[in-house]
């Protein structure tokens, strides 16, 4: 079991090695998609200085809270879309029947899909959120944490994009909700959560899991606490979980295209 988990990995980073290999094949685009972004990014600082200018406190959070979030989704974002880009496009795989070339492979099928693609730009945000702890929480046990802090988060972020994506194994037009699902949690995902009550706030932690993405994260970067650790480990695994049982369920419902392709 743990040898085929390790050959399992070795295959992924492979895969992701070659994606950003070919990525760089023209160098110039390449390092303009990244830079760009991380451009794109600090643009943001601007919104969020003349906001808390004209109020210190918001949902809670100071301007120091915020740039944190920041990073931390930035670095989820970034991870999830370098390592696991195809997660976001499985509804045209599915509606379209593209899906033949990976049920071939004698490796894992999920797994070969989501990570046979990668975004260059999404380097950019990865880099973007080191820069961020590193102005604003800088010490080594830091690093580490945001570290693994954005593997659980990109995990879920990922996690969450194949259960909204394998929706269209069931519905015929499930693209459009899959892509709103995928945009929502991202976008929520920078702001406070203490702006939202109620029942929103109750969404953001369970249907929508932007709560276990990024809000706790971002406490637990504030001040370290075993309860939060041991949560967001807890449902990193329920909902990887459960986008696997998701997937293969809904694979069973897929119709080929009948359309010829290979990978390499």
């Amino acid at each position: 079991m743990l040898m085929a988990a390790k050959n399992q990995c070795k295959v992924i980073l492979l895969s992701v090695k070659y994606n950003i290999m070919r990525e760089m094949t023209n160098r110039v685009a390449f390092l303009t998609n990244v830079a760009f972004m991380i451009l794109n990014n600090a643009t943001f600082i601007i919104q969020w200085l003349l906001l808390f200018h004209l109020k210190k406190n918001i949902g809670g959070y100071s301007l120091h809270d915020v740039m944190i979030l920041w990073g931390l989704a930035a670095g989820t974002y970034g991870l999830s879309h370098i390592l696991f880009q195809r997660a976001y496009l499985l509804p045209d795989l599915i509606i379209n029947g593209k899906l033949d070339a990976f049920l071939v492979q004698p490796k894992n099928v999920l797994l070969s899909i989501i990570s046979s693609g990668t975004s260059s730009s999404a380097i950019g945000d990865l880099i973007y959120g080191y820069i961020i702890v590193i102005i604003f929480k800088l010490s080594l046990p830091n690093i580490l944490l945001f570290t693994f802090l954005i593997i659980t988060g990109g995990t879920i972020l990922t996690a969450f994009a194949v259960i909204a994506g394998s929706i269209c194994f069931w519905i015929v037009r499930g693209d459009m909700i899959a892509e709103n699902l995928c945009n929502i949690l991202i976008n929520f995902s920078t702001y406070p959560d203490g702006i939202f009550k109620g029942a929103i706030r109750i969404i953001l932690y369970t249907i929508i899991p932007i709560g276990f993405a990024a809000y706790i994260p971002l406490h637990l970067l504030l001040q370290f606490n075993l309860l939060y650790f041991l949560a967001i480990i807890c449902f990193t695994i329920l909902i990887t979980s459960i986008a696997f049982l998701v997937f293969y369920r809904g694979l069973r419902r897929y119709t080929s295209s009948s359309l010829m392709s290979s990978r390499i």
